[in-house]
């Protein structure tokens, strides 16, 4: 793997991070009754700034992978891995944060078609 292709996947992989606890961050504080009593419009807001975070790592993943810019990757590519990354980071996210909500085969089957999608969109 070079070195582009490298930051590309590291950089998608804190991008989703972020991009996680953003859309579901503040379920789980208000699982914990942090947000009780708190407008809609704040936690919008409070998500919008998470997801800043997500954006300044995505965007430079997208630049640094692409081959329209010299990358090793064209858009499908790019796309395919983004989601895979996507849901391995949430699988992993849900299964530490969110302990009540379990992994089931029929989600593992899921995810297992998108390795192969991966693989697919990456055959000549």
């Amino acid at each position: 793997m070079n070195l582009q292709a490298l930051w590309t996947v590291l950089l998608l992989i804190v991008s989703n991070i972020f991009m996680t606890f953003a859309w579901y961050g503040q379920l789980k504080l208000s699982e914990m009754h942090l947000t009780d009593g708190w407008p809609l419009i704040a936690i919008i807001l409070l998500s919008w700034s998470v997801a800043l975070l997500e954006y300044s790592a995505m965007v430079p993943a997208n630049r640094i992978g692409s081959d329209i810019n010299g990358g090793p990757f064209n858009l499908m590519q790019l796309k395919v891995i983004q989601e895979v990354i996507s849901l391995t980071v949430f699988t992993v996210i849900c299964s530490l944060v969110f302990k009540n909500q379990p992994i089931q085969w029929n989600h593992i089957a899921a995810f297992g078609c998108l390795v192969a999608a991966v693989f697919l969109v990456f055959m000549k």
